[in-house]
């Protein structure tokens, strides 16, 4: 009678939510924990994002939309392909899910077969590798360590394609390192890809915007044109707009993807939320000039946060490109004993550790694939992130050999 299905059985809980669950009942229970699981803005959605919304909300905009999305909102994304990264789409080649989280599902569960093999470069994002496994699919990872800036090589990426080889699956800038690829970079991943004609792209983009690099943001489909007509270019409005709780992704490629992901997903949610819709259609058409100061803001963060990190016992912390995460190596503090005896055996360790001994909580680096490391999340205030710097600076200092 309690028999789960098999698919299900193949995928874990999300350790990042699961943290900032955890983080919740240590705050409940009087705990002065800093939680630095979450990915998610601390600034407020845009108030001209919110008027557009309650404008909807005034005119009656509430029913049921097309699946795949508003005439208008579609619309807005295309011109935002166009004015962003030169791509040129038409409508049918245009979805918009409930969060770039579906928009991936989607398009992982109505391509991959029992048997496929999607590229994922290590350290990924969490959810990456358990779509994979739910649409019965294999995952195959490529490590790429702080020692090569968190970002794989053209040699790498050739090394790990098969005849099975379905997808490869590229981020940038990166959840959990912030690491970005050049336009150049890409251009070099691309040149491998080109040979292996039967091998689609799927390049997650949520942190475009979210960006330090000293050269603009590219993405594969605009760094390589030839490879268009096989890249699914996956965004949203979550991260760039503070929109995380608005649950509005989408993505831009060949029309039989996206044909296919909407099938899926008139059995699965119907249309995303019709008011989100209209928010999201509000942030891509409207003024764009606040990102450059909140990218600022959060700049200012990164560059005390790694400072700080740096000056820790144990830590090497490399500076991201982009995103909000810094993804330090803890590879110094593996072995060492806490004040009460235990040894740190690893980064799950070590956080169970600090989670105590700091009152700080992060995200271990076995979660993302590559360890050991923990990624902490910098979408907070400047105050805070001093506090939990301090505190951890402290706690490993408090480490014996």
């Amino acid at each position: 009678m309690n028999r789960i299905s098999a698919a299900v059985n193949r995928i874990q809980p999300s350790a990042t939510l699961a943290m900032t669950q955890r983080v919740g009942e240590l705050k409940r229970a009087g705990v002065d924990i800093i939680g630095l699981s979450a990915g998610e803005p601390d600034f407020d959605t845009p108030d001209f994002v919110k008027e557009g919304a309650i404008a909807a909300i005034r005119a009656g905009k509430t029913k049921y939309t097309d699946v795949g999305g508003t005439p208008e909102l579609k619309a807005a994304i295309i011109a935002k392909f166009k004015r962003d990264n030169a791509l040129d789409y038409s409508a049918d080649q245009i979805i918009v899910g409930v969060g770039g989280k579906q928009v991936l599902f989607n398009a992982l569960c109505a391509t991959v077969d029992a048997g496929d093999e999607v590229i994922i470069p290590a350290p990924y994002w969490v959810s990456y590798p358990d779509i994979v496994a739910y649409a019965g699919g294999t995952s195959v990872f490529i490590a790429a360590g702080a020692d090569q800036n968190y970002k794989i090589t053209p040699a790498q990426l050739e090394a790990a394609i098969t005849p099975k080889t379905r997808w490869v699956l590229l981020n940038s800038p990166s959840n959990p390192t912030g690491a970005a690829y050049s336009k150049a970079e890409l251009a070099a991943l691309g040149e491998v890809l080109r040979a292996h004609p039967d091998v689609l792209i799927l390049t997650d983009d949520m942190y475009e915007h979210v960006w330090y690099a000293a050269t603009p943001f590219a993405t594969i489909a605009e760094a390589c044109p030839d490879l268009y007509d096989r890249t699914l270019t996956v965004n949203g409005c979550s991260k760039s707009y503070a929109m995380t709780g608005w649950r509005i992704g989408y993505a831009g490629g060949p029309a039989w993807i996206i044909k296919a992901m909407a099938k899926l997903q008139s059995q699965s949610t119907s249309n995303p939320c019709s008011i989100a819709q209209a928010a999201a259609t509000a942030a891509l058409n409207g003024p764009q000039d606040f990102l450059e100061d909140r990218n600022e803001a959060f700049r200012e963060r990164r560059d005390m946060v790694v400072a700080m990190l740096n000056d820790a016992p144990g830590l090497s912390c490399p500076t991201p490109e982009g995103a909000f995460y810094v993804y330090p190596d803890a590879s110094g503090c593996m072995g060492k004993k806490t004040p009460d005896g235990p040894v740190i055996n690893d980064d799950a360790a070590l956080i169970d550790y600090l989670i105590p001994a700091a009152r700080v909580a992060a995200v271990p680096g076995s979660a993302f694939g590559l360890s050991p490391a923990f990624r902490i999340s910098y979408a907070t205030s400047l105050d805070l992130l001093k506090e939990a710097c301090r505190r951890i600076q402290i706690a490993c200092a408090d480490l014996k050999a």
